[in-house]
């Protein structure tokens, strides 16, 4: 399963390599509204989680953007899927993909939604983390696999030579390329 959008190219080598179906999971963080960039919390197609040490934001600002952010990746699972999201986890062994680990919020976020389904293991897999991402990330996933963590990280885009924004369309390429449809 990849976190879309940047996971996607990623989760696509992995599943073509290992003769795997390529899922989609989505989360999204919620900025601080002062900073957008700056992680408060997260949101997947099952709910909403915030980080309780941020009280000074307003909480109808929270429930707002969290409604917000529900609706956008709603809106873009049935676009690159087609299907509303019910994916069948149970039992399963699941991989789950992302572009790198920044503040961790979407991948914990995805990780806590694919627990209430009962995979019988998640194994998270990532190119570049910071060193301390290893210890939260070995705690909440029955395994961890991070290909660089360099002490000198500062964000997930330096340890790329091209962090264009993948898009929509990009996506949807992919998917069907991972289906066989050309």
């Amino acid at each position: 399963m990849a976190i879309p959008r940047g996971g996607v190219p990623l989760g696509y080598i992995i599943a073509h390599a290992l003769h795997l179906p390529l899922e989609l999971i989505l989360a999204k963080k919620i900025g601080h509204p002062m900073s957008r960039e700056y992680a408060i919390g997260s949101v997947t197609l099952s709910g909403i989680t915030t980080d309780p040490h941020f009280t000074d934001v307003d909480p109808e600002y929270i429930i707002e953007e969290g409604r917000r952010i529900q609706e956008e990746i709603s809106r873009r699972y049935a676009l690159f899927t087609g299907k509303t999201y019910s994916p069948n986890v149970k039992g399963k062994i699941i991989i789950l993909v992302d572009d790198g680990i920044a503040t961790g919020r979407t991948l914990m976020a995805a990780v806590c939604d694919l627990r209430k389904m009962n995979p019988s293991k998640i194994v998270i897999a990532v190119p570049v983390a910071p060193p301390e991402a290893a210890e939260r990330f070995k705690k909440i996933a029955d395994e961890y696999i991070c290909l660089l963590e360099p002490d000198n990280f500062e964000g997930v885009g330096q340890f790329y030579n091209n962090f264009s924004e993948v898009t929509d369309d990009e996506v949807l390429s992919i998917l069907k390329k991972s289906r066989g449809e050309h």
